[in-house]
């Protein structure tokens, strides 16, 4: 996952609206959202190469979306494990968000640059391998990208106040939020340090919120609304390599753990966008 948008306790009607690019190598094998057979109560895509996930949810109200952290001076180190995994742990476990943070950051060192964001219904916090502590989140709007929360990168900062914006009404459109991750310009990425600008063009093709490329892209959007009481919805829109929608997969989330997938396929009718 490349982007991240996110309100927490800012909407009267929905106190946890999520806006979520996935970004990868096309060729990199992966399955779209789906309850887990070997994990039941677990609500995400998975990595078939590693077998983790870049987001997901549960039953009884726990989310978890994690990014790399952007260092070419540190470089990826082979054989590390899968930072994908930490999100299906925090899953599949009981700890609080704010305890499982501040092991994961113990044991950070293990990992590829990483920032995670994990949510247990009560506590939202986030934590990174590039920077100490656990911070646990107020209400507000946040943004994450290929760094630190909120680090004020274009696509990062914009983002953030569209999504305010949308915030506003009375109500949050599925619509709307898929829109706020479809925007395919160079938007430029403010903070980025010299150094890590090897390759121009590459830097500005990935800049963009959607991205399009034939290798690397934006394979897909991730759009959660979930109530006080835990009811809502949850819709996972893949693309191909030139960007074309392949997939939809629509999941109605009700109060107390009640769920329904309302259906999959290649842009379902009804589903907006």
């Amino acid at each position: 996952m490349c982007l991240i948008y996110l309100a927490w306790r800012r909407h009267p009607r929905y106190p946890l609206v999520i806006a979520a690019n996935r970004d990868e190598y096309h060729a990199r094998p992966a399955a779209p959202a789906h309850w887990w057979e070997d994990a039941p109560g677990v609500l995400a895509g998975r990595d078939l190469e590693a077998g983790g996930t870049w987001m997901g949810m549960t039953h009884d109200g726990r989310v978890a979306a994690i990014t790399n952290y952007h260092d070419p001076a540190a470089g990826h180190r082979a054989g590390a494990p899968s930072r994908g995994a930490l999100v299906g742990a925090f899953l599949t476990g009981g700890e609080s968000a704010p305890e499982y943070l501040h092991r994961v950051v113990e044991e950070g060192r293990r990992y590829n640059g990483f920032s995670l964001l994990a949510m247990d219904g009560d506590t939202l916090a986030f934590a990174s391998n590039r920077s100490p502590g656990v911070m646990r989140l107020g209400p507000g709007v946040y943004g994450l990208s290929n760094h630190l929360l909120d680090t004020p990168w274009t696509k990062v900062a914009d983002g953030k106040t569209e999504l305010e914006r949308l915030l506003a009404e009375p109500d949050v459109h599925v619509a709307d939020l898929l829109a706020l991750l479809a925007v395919r310009g160079h938007a430029g990425v403010a903070a980025l340090r010299a150094d890590d600008d090897r390759d121009p063009g590459r830097m500005r093709s990935r800049s963009s919120r959607f991205i399009l490329g034939r290798d690397y892209g934006t394979r897909a959007s991730t759009v959660v609304l979930l109530d006080a009481g835990g009811a809502g919805v949850f819709l996972e829109r893949s693309f191909d390599s030139n960007g074309a929608v392949v997939g939809d997969a629509v999941f109605e989330l009700g109060a107390g753990g009640v769920s329904r997938e309302i259906g999959r396929g290649s842009r379902l009718a009804g589903v907006p966008g």
